[in-house]
């Protein structure tokens, strides 16, 4: 084993002694509150990608977050299916089954998943279970490529990434068990686009059809 790899297991073990004898210990109530169950008040659907924290950037503890995460944050539309379905059986376990009152979509700025999405398609053939999972994100690709000009590629991210986030909350409205908890006011859909560089998040406004900062600087 090489000498990096030997050091980022010591760090990992370091890190699970670190939390045993700190965090737990200090959250020790809470965790012994949740050892028989868990009552999440909400469902948040995030990249995989390893700078995103949703309990850091949300303030939560263990057992508010039930937490689903994939590349570029997409959702599969509803559909009868005999696959294994990993986000989809998530989805639905988190609201039929605990109940939850919010389901939050998160995007993020600097995305791998939707700037992969914007390249030609051949240039993921070396992917192929990438490549097919990014096929989802085809409308909204098709979109940003049409209505957003080649020589301006940051406002192509920022969009595409945007509004990744708003076709992934249309996605989710095809749910019925969803739909029908949205159209009784029991559950709360919203879409996020977080700033890695400067910890912003902004939300999107069903009104306003944009999304607006929602943490901003208060110095």
């Amino acid at each position: 084993m090489c000498a990096g790899r030997v050091m980022v297991t010591e760090k990992l073990l370091k890190g699970i002694v670190n939390f045993r004898n700190g965090d737990f210990e200090t959250h020790r109530q809470l965790f012994e509150e949740l050892k028989d169950n868990q009552k999440p008040h909400t469902l948040f659907i995030t990249c995989s990608d390893s700078r995103i924290d949703p309990n850091m950037i949300t303030g939560t503890l263990p057992g508010e977050l039930f937490i689903v995460r994939n590349v570029a944050n997409i959702v599969p539309p509803c559909r009868e299916t005999s696959e294994y379905v990993s986000t989809t059986s998530a989805i639905e376990y988190a609201v039929q089954m605990l109940g939850v009152e919010n389901i939050i979509v998160c995007g993020h700025s600097n995305c791998g998943g939707c700037s992969a999405s914007l390249n030609a398609p051949e240039k993921l053939d070396q992917l192929p279970h990438t490549k097919k999972w990014l096929e989802l994100m085809e409308s909204v690709r098709e979109r940003v490529l049409s209505e957003f000009a080649e020589d301006e590629p940051t406002v192509r991210e920022w969009m595409m990434e945007q509004i990744n986030v708003v076709e992934q909350l249309r996605h989710l409205m095809t749910y019925p068990y969803i739909y029908e908890k949205v159209m009784a006011k029991e559950l709360m859909l919203s879409g996020w686009h977080y700033m890695i560089e400067t910890g912003e998040v902004f939300i999107y406004d069903y009104r306003a059809g944009e999304f607006r900062l929602a943490n901003g600087s208060r110095a």
